[in-house]
């Protein structure tokens, strides 16, 4: 009787998520790795408990370890992988570093305050080429990201990266640019229809965004 493995955690939807990321729907999945798109289905959907076969069989369909599928390295920070043997790295133009980070999701917002620098992360979207993102009223980013002078703006930094461990790849864009609070009607109108969801939770009702002045981005991949 083959082995059969209590996954840690979602394992249906950690393999929905990485499938979504390829680009690859059910059925181009179940052809790579020799299963029934049915049964792809049942594990994408139900708490099911797969042979450890077919789980390996599905970390290499995905381009990813079997740990990473199982939730193993889910609590280790990234980039604890070896580096590829033949590392390439590549610089992004803006077009495809707009392209990386449109689907939005969580970035890192620098700035000096006035015990010094300070990066923290926010859940953002990317909406007519500005980051926004959504915080309290008399947090962190309130009167530290406000210069008090209508129309000058406070100078930031905001990185967004992916780390593909499993491949030691991943790619980095960074944005400096400056950073106000919209207050006027026509911005609150515009952005109070985008979809920013702040994990933090609470009551998070001053929207912040970001005018990039210069974008670059970097990717690491395999070379041949």
């Amino acid at each position: 009787m083959a082995e059969r493995l209590n996954a840690p955690g979602d394992l249906g939807r950690r393999i929905t998520r990485r499938r979504e990321s390829l680009g690859l729907d059910r059925e181009q999945l179940a052809n790579r790795a020799g299963i029934a798109p049915a049964y792809l289905a049942y594990v994408e959907q139900r708490a099911a408990a797969p042979a450890i076969e077919t789980i390996n069989r599905l970390a290499c369909a995905l381009d990813t370890s079997t740990a990473e599928l199982l939730g193993g390295t889910i609590d280790l920070p990234p980039g604890r992988g070896t580096a590829a043997r033949h590392p390439e790295l590549e610089k992004l133009d803006t077009k495809e570093c707009l392209r990386l980070i449109s689907p939005g999701g969580v970035g890192r917002l620098a700035f000096n305050d006035l015990g010094g620098p300070m990066i923290l992360p926010v859940n953002y979207v990317l909406h007519e080429g500005s980051v926004i993102f959504r915080t309290a009223f008399g947090g962190p980013f309130d009167a530290n990201l406000s210069t008090g002078v209508n129309g000058v703006e406070f100078k930031i930094a905001f990185e967004i990266d992916r780390i593909d461990d499993a491949n030691s790849e991943g790619w980095s864009v960074l944005i400096r640019g400056g950073v106000h609070h919209v207050s006027t009607a026509e911005e609150q109108a515009a952005v109070m229809t985008l979809n920013v969801r702040p994990w933090a939770g609470g009551d998070r009702e001053l929207y912040v965004k970001i005018t990039p002045a210069e974008i670059t981005g970097r990717r690491i991949w395999h070379g041949p």
